[in-house]
């Protein structure tokens, strides 16, 4: 049980769900008025930062074929 809650897989689906979670609040965040665009900034960086997390850490889970 312990080995499950930090496992890769586990990272990956809370990466996600991170991700997800971002992408609700940049949205919410930029029908705001007045715009706050170095929040907005900081937010979209992060997200891009997990979205790389999660492209790294699906590519170790499951790494493509040689052709």
């Amino acid at each position: 049980m312990e080995s499950n809650l930090h496992s890769p897989e586990r990272r990956l689906i809370e990466l996600r769900m991170e991700h997800a979670d971002l992408d609700a609040l940049i949205d919410r965040t930029a029908h705001e008025t007045p715009l706050d665009e170095l929040a907005l900034r900081r937010l979209k960086k992060r997200r891009l930062a997990l979205r790389d997390l999660i492209v790294q850490l699906e590519l170790a889970l499951d790494p493509k074929e040689p052709a």
